[in-house]
Formats: C-alpha cells, structure tokens, sequence
C-alpha cells in the first residue's frame, strides 16, 4: 500500500524511519488489564512488571502493540487534559470542536472513538449518549501513567475495545511521606496550581492530590462569534492499600474532575457553556492462596455528568463493574479465568434505560525459549443482545537475538449505545458493531536502541452511523445498521541514541475507508508523522517535538477538506536546587493555524512556564 505525503518533507521520510519510537509487539488478544509497556523515548527498556488491575507478565511474554506514558513525560508535556497528550502518540489523532473541555474524540487506528474501551485505575468509563469516553472531562494532573493497548482485545475486555485499550492510573504512595505543591503561567490567561502527598506507613500507603487550572482561551469559531472561549478544571484523585498479610492486600481508589468550557452554540453571538463532571470509585481485594494461584475481586462505579447552558441539555451516565480474576502459573504456562458483570445506565430525558452483561473469560498464555503464546476466549450474555462471543491467538517467534515476529488475529464488538437506540434518534432494532482484526508485526530492540513496525487490518460490520430520517421518530436523522468500515495500515516506530542526543519518532502510513461508498472516514489522515529529540546540558533537559498530519475530510461524503499542518512544540526541564523543578514549554512555536473539525479554530502559539516543589524529608 502506497501513500503520497503532501504535506510532508519526503527529505524527513529517512529520519522518521531511523529514529522513531519505542517497541512494537503485537497482539489482538490482551493478556490482561496488567498491560507491559515500553516508554515512548527511554533510551533504555529495563526487564521490569507493570501491573494493572488483573495480571502481571515480563515484559519479554507481552506480544501486544503498546506504549507507556510516564510520570515524566506528563509533567515535561504542559498538556491541559489527557487527550492532548494522548494525540501526540503513535496510531492517534484527535479532532476538537473549539478548546480544551469542549466535545473531543480520539481515533486509534483510524477507529471511531467509541472503539476503544477506557479506564481510569481499573475503572470503565463511558458515555451511554454517543458512546466512548468522555475525553474532554478526564483530568491529567494527577496521572502516574498512561498504558496504550492497540488491537481488538474484546477477548479479555468486553464490549468497546475493538481498536484497543487505554488505561489511566493515578499516583500510588510509595516510600516515606512526601509532598508537593506546583504552580503555571501560561498566555491565554493560563493560570494552574497542584498540591497533594504521598507515601507509605507499615502496611498501608496512600496518595491524595487536588488540582485545578483555568484560562481565558481563545475565539474557537471566529466565523460565528468573536469573543473568547474559556474554560476551568478541577480535580481531586486518591488512593489507599493496606497490605493486611504477604497473601492479602486491599486497596481503594477515587477520582473526580469537573471542567466548565465556553463554546458557540447553535444561536448565533450566544455563549453556552458546557458542565462536564466525572468520578470513579473502585475497590479490590487480591490474595496469593498458594505459590502458583492468586485472585482479585473488584467493584467500581463511574459517574459522568454532561449540562448546559443556557441551551437546556443533560445526559448522566453510570456504569456498574464486578470482576473476580483468577491466575495459575506454573513453568512456562500461566492460565486466567474470569467472572465479570458490567451493568450501564442512562438518564436523558425522556431516556431512564438501564442494561446489563455477564461474561466468563478464559486465557492462556506459554513462553519458552524463541516461543510465545497468548489465547483468550470470552463470552458475553448481554440482556437486550443476547450471547456475544469472542476470541484472540497471538504468537511471537524470537528468531535472531534481539529480533522478534508476531502474529494475531482477534474478534470484538460494541453494543449500541442506550441513546442510540432509545432517544428520538435511535431505533431499538439496532444491532451490536463487530470486528475482525488481524496483525503483523516485527521488532528489534538492543540496548536503548529500537526499532518496530506493525501492518494491520481491522474490519468492521453493522456499523451504527447517522442517516436520513424515516424509521426513528425524529424528521432530521436516525441512527442505524448500516455501515462497513475497513481499517488498515503500518505503523513504524523507534528510539535511538546518537551522541547525547535521544531521537525518537512514529509514522503512520493508514487507510481509514468506508468500505461501502470507498470514502475517507471523516477527520482522519491517511499520513500521521511525530518526532522527538532531548538531550542535557548541565542541569537542564532541552527537547523539541514535531508532528505532522496529512488532510482530512470533515465529513462522510469527503467534500469539506481540512488541510494538512505541522507544528513545533520546545520545551525546557531543569532541577533547580534538590526539591525544585522548573518547567518551560512553547507549544506550536510556528503559530500554525489549523483546524481539527471544520469551522474551529486551535489555539495557536501557546507558552507555559510551571515551578513545582517537593521537599525531601
């Protein structure tokens, strides 16, 4: 598959593939929720475990297509919530009708954002009204990390994850009572400010933060209303664990944000203003029965709010999760089973719907020698849909040292949305979205050096679209079963190290089709490019960020062109003393004016600069 880059240098095309991101594995069968990753621009890839919230593996057992977002490159990365941090990575594009907090989608591989299945500390959130997480009312300022899943991984997660999986954690208390306290300025009237502590007594540790930033913003549709468009942000994320023995540990987290946006409605010189809120409550407990079985039960709940004014309109979602995970290792053989229960709610008037889904999901995974091995099953007995199964094999062949070929193939499904079917738009005939995916992948990784790419196809069916009015009671449109989509496409990715300089980068070569009329779906490039570099001098860590994307249709029939652009982001980190850190960034240093959907506007050229303390005791 060949595609010209129009926007792009092609002089850039070498370096794009010489330096580039981190590792590349694939899967469409996730082992778990624990998900193993390599950050994004580390010059090096230690052998360590990162658990989620049900399985650990070595990093070297993981054949899935992921990415990891430290602590690290969240504070360097003067982001105002997560989908702007999120866009900047491999395979993921964003569109934004107006600034941060206004209505957000993100697409991973091209897919619908309703297509991959969230998580904020082990927690599903989603919104029952269009369907997909909430992207504008997640807070960033209390994330540890950020875990990227790319593939169908329905096979372990359920309905939703049919493009992958994203998982957000928040600050867990580790080591003796420390606390912070940050504050930013920024242009646009930026103002921000953190505090919280954290840390660990005996057998319990803890973490508690609270955050809130706000702006005056910009004129997101100059065409329609020439004033500013602000916004606010708060939030507040805690976590407690009590480690009652070396067999039991109980653990508690919660998280909420609230973000109120000015944006241009419908009436023309009127200033709405959109209230989103969002909280999270979890709960689990995990024990070690024997030396090769555990367990883990969990119960969460999330809640989000969506009002304006003075256009009336509110929507409130809830979601329900109970899971009990069961693991058994032994050798080279780990095998999983699990009990889940998900239940979803929705409140819009005239709307008070509820449904609910039980699964049983099994897995296997074998790793000996050159040869890896990952099997998922899982079915889902939906109320309204009925049984709904799945599954995913992935296989990974070391074949030289350091070099590693995959294979996967996997299946998954989304149920429609609780607005879908039962608002005026929707019908209660509509049928579940399913997928098809397949993988192909080879990595190479030696020291701090990587190199990766992926090609991959992912089909989808049933696909819930808007169409014209005739079998829904509304005269202006009806939701239904009628689409195709075909997505496919390579991603190239590595980091090197050349002198003290740490290069890194991705491109993305896709092809995100409407398989019925041959169309571009709309707000997604064809051409994704994002390049980084940092290096030290003295005390300081001086980086540079480039990302280019190619041009998109603004909608299905691809007759509003949004142009291809490119922006520079600088930024600056130094330790100042031993409990200072400072902060500089300058963001679309160009002052490039572009735009994510049709009619709205980006913020241009943006500076921050941020202090933070962290006293040692």
């Amino acid at each position: 598959m060949i595609h010209r880059l129009p926007c792009f240098r092609l002089a850039a095309l070498p370096l794009a593939l010489s330096c580039a991101l981190p590792v590349l594995a694939q899967t469409s069968a996730v082992p778990s929720d624990a998900v193993l990753v390599a950050q994004a621009s580390a010059p090096s890839l230690p052998d360590t475990v990162v658990t989620a919230t049900r399985v650990a593996q070595p990093l070297t057992d993981v054949l899935a297509d992921v990415t990891l977002i430290d602590r690290e490159q969240v504070e360097r990365s003067g982001a105002v919530n997560v989908s702007d941090l999120l866009q900047r990575q491999a395979g993921i594009e964003m569109s934004r009708n107006g600034g941060p907090g206004t209505t957000t989608s993100l697409y991973m591989r091209g897919a619908e954002t309703r297509f991959t299945a969230v998580y904020i500390d082990g927690v599903r959130v989603d919104t029952q009204s269009t369907g997909g997480a909430p992207w504008e009312s997640i807070n960033l300022a209390q994330v540890d990390r950020i875990e990227i899943v790319r593939g169908a991984a329905a096979a372990v997660y359920g309905s939703d994850a049919i493009a992958g999986v994203i998982q957000i954690f928040t600050r867990k208390g580790e080591g003796p009572f420390t606390p912070y306290v940050g504050v930013g300025v920024g242009n646009q009237g930026t103002r921000k400010a953190e505090a919280g502590f954290s840390g660990k007594n005996g057998a319990v540790d803890y973490a508690l933060g609270f955050s809130h930033a706000r702006s005056t913003g910009f004129n997101s549709r100059p065409a329609a209303n020439p004033d500013r468009d602000g916004y606010r942000d708060s939030g507040v994320t805690g976590r407690v664990g009590v480690q009652l023995n070396d067999a039991h540990r109980l653990e508690a987290s919660g998280t909420y944000s609230r973000v109120k946006a000015q944006y241009d409605g419908f009436k023309a010189g009127q200033n709405d203003v959109g209230d989103n809120r969002l909280g999270t409550l979890g709960a689990a407990w995990a024990a070690q029965w024997t030396k090769n079985y555990s367990t883990r039960l969990s119960v969460n709940e999330s809640r989000q709010r969506y009002e304006t004014t003075p256009d009336p309109y509110r929507t409130e979602t809830t979601l329900r999760n109970y899971l009990f995970q069961n693991e058994w290792r032994s050798g080279a053989h780990l095998v999983t089973a699990a009990l889940e229960r998900r239940e979803d709610h929705l409140t819009n008037s005239p709307i008070d719907q509820g449904r609910h889904q039980n699964a049983i999901a099994l897995g296997y995974g074998f790793t000996q020698g050159a040869h890896t091995l990952q099997v998922n099953v899982r079915h889902d007995r939906d109320s309204e849909f009925g049984g709904q199964s799945t599954g995913g094999v992935a296989y990974g062949y070391g074949f030289a040292p350091g070099w590693r070929v995959t294979a996967a193939v996997g299946t998954a499904f989304r149920v429609p949305t609780l607005y879908q079917r039962f608002s005026e738009y929707g019908q209660p005939a509509l049928q579940p979205e399913k997928a098809r995916n397949m993988e192909l992948g080879l990595q190479w990784a030696q020291g701090g050096s990587r190199f990766g790419v992926v090609a991959y196809q992912n089909k989808v069916r049933n696909l819930i679209t808007f169409g014209s009015a005739g079998v829904c009671s509304s005269s202006f449109g009806c939701y239904e079963n009628t689409g195709r989509a075909k997505l496919r496409g390579v991603t190239i990715s590595g980091a090197h190290k050349f002198g003290g300089v740490n290069l890194g980068g991705s491109l993305d070569l896709q092809d995100p089709k409407d398989a019925k009329t041959g169309k571009t779906l709309g707000r997604r490039a064809k051409q994704l490019l994002k390049l980084n570099a940092d290096t030290r001098v003295g005390d300081w860590t001086l980086g540079a960020e480039w990302q280019a994307v190619g041009k998109r249709w603004d909608n299905a029939a691809n007759t509003n062109k949004l142009a291809g652009y490119g922006t520079v982001n600088l930024y600056a980190t130094a330790t100042l003393a031993r409990e200072w850190t400072l902060l500089a960034r300058i963001d679309n240093i160009g002052d490039r004016d572009y735009q994510l959907a049709r009619g709205y506007a980006t913020a241009g050229r943006t500076f921050y600069l941020g202090l933070r303390w962290t006293p040692r005791f």
